[in-house]
């Protein structure tokens, strides 16, 4: 594999009888240029001894929270950190639902809970159980979270039942952990400028204009793209939010803020991606002190804010650039018409007129406007959106011709 430092995958094996197929993965994975590392549970080791994994992959098998070596690292920490990649394969019911549920009680559960790599799952079980809801749902919350299913075959199972349930093949696992490999690098070297939440426009001292937006979907931008290689600069307006990690956090409040942290920063950075909802108006005036209801005036004077995303498609070397369109009506034309006018790369779309999606949510449903066409995603978390907007941002900054 090319580069300096090999890419490290940790392999995490559950107690079923697919356990002695995570062998083959390790073989396969190895023959593929990884260095490759193995967490097991203590009941995977009634399938598979540690031993033998050692063997295959020459390194150290952690199968214990309790290390016997005071001295050395924390291991849950340190196998978290060690990771470009952490696979389990097989993963049972019982595993899926610990860390869907947030639980982490032995080595590998905690280190998957700790560990900022991109996650594959490959599910073995019994049919039933794979199809029973609780199951189910329990997928679906990790597959929110940006976790990848390499989801198992149908056939005849070790129990005699016939269903879905099997391991899938082990070179379609090595497949998934590869694209993932790639994909954790792909922003490496770059350095990306996201913008994320509303801006507030005083008016006095307490009350102010602006929107609903929660800045979640910038944060989750930020965050992806940091765990994909980049350096990042988010700028972000009022919002509860946590920094993400390793993050570089510029906080601002108004539009004018947010303005002047973006141009200061703009000749640094391959790529701008513009999600915050900047007020397009400012108060013409703000008061010193807080309006008193019986002095209130019955109109307030409006001035126009800068318009950061057009200002940077105006220039003649601008990175590239990734806007976003929350309409409430034609929403694929006026995304098409924000495109064209601010010479955008690409335009996120999303209708804010149904409350259950866009501002303040947890999903939405968002279409991605090139000049090539439109793509509309089905409705999915605002952490796979992240993933999807990084993707197509690795692509552009690999292949397109910025002018």
């Amino acid at each position: 594999m090319s580069g300096e430092r090999t890419t490290t995958v940790l392999v995490g094996v559950t107690g079923g009888i697919a356990a002695y197929k995570s062998c083959e993965l390790v073989r396969a994975l190895m023959k593929r240029g990884y260095r490759v590392k193995v967490v097991m549970t203590d009941a995977a080791t009634r399938f598979v001894t540690p031993l033998t994994f050692r063997t295959l992959t020459n390194e150290p098998v952690a199968a214990s929270l309790w290390e016997d070596d005071p001295s050395a690292p924390v291991h849950h920490i340190s196998l978290a950190e060690e990771a470009d990649v952490f696979v389990i394969a097989p993963c049972t019911a019982n595993v899926i639902a610990k860390i869907a549920q947030g639980r982490a009680d032995d080595l590998l559960t905690t280190a998957a809970l700790a560990t900022e790599a991109p996650i594959v799952m490959a599910p073995a079980m019994n049919v039933h159980m794979w199809r029973d809801e609780a199951t189910q749902e329990n997928v679906d919350r990790l597959r929110d979270r940006g976790v990848v299913f390499v989801e198992p075959e149908s056939g005849e199972l070790a129990c005699g039942d016939v269903g879905e349930g099997r391991l899938a093949p082990v070179e379609a696992i090595a497949e998934a952990v590869m694209a993932e490999a790639e994909r954790a690098q792909d922003l490496a070297g770059r350095h990306i400028l996201v913008t994320a939440g509303g801006t507030q426009e005083p008016i006095d001292p307490v009350r102010y204009i602006g929107n609903r937006s929660s800045g979640k979907t910038g944060f989750a931008i930020a965050d992806e793209a940091a765990r994909r290689g980049a350096r990042v600069t988010l700028v972000t307006g009022p919002t509860h939010l946590a920094d993400p990690f390793g993050v570089e956090v510029v906080r601002v409040q108004t539009a004018l803020q947010m303005h002047a942290a973006v141009m200061e920063r703009a000749e640094d950075v391959d790529a701008v991606v513009a999600s915050a909802a900047v007020a397009d108006f400012r108060p013409a005036e703000v008061a010193r002190g807080k309006i008193k209801k019986t002095a209130a005036p019955e109109a307030i004077a409006l001035v126009r804010n800068p318009d950061i995303l057009a200002e940077l498609g105006a220039r003649q070397e601008r990175p590239v650039l990734v806007g976003f369109a929350a309409e409430t009506s034609d929403v694929e034309s006026n995304a098409r018409h924000k495109l064209e006018a601010k010479r955008c790369d690409l335009v996120v779309a999303n209708d804010v007129s149904d409350p259950a999606l866009g501002f303040g949510t947890d999903a939405n449903r968002v279409a991605f406007v090139t000049r090539d066409g439109v793509e509309w995603l089905p409705m999915l978390s605002k952490r796979v959106i992240a993933r999807e907007i990084a993707d197509r941002l690795a692509r552009l900054l690999g292949g397109a011709d910025v002018e």
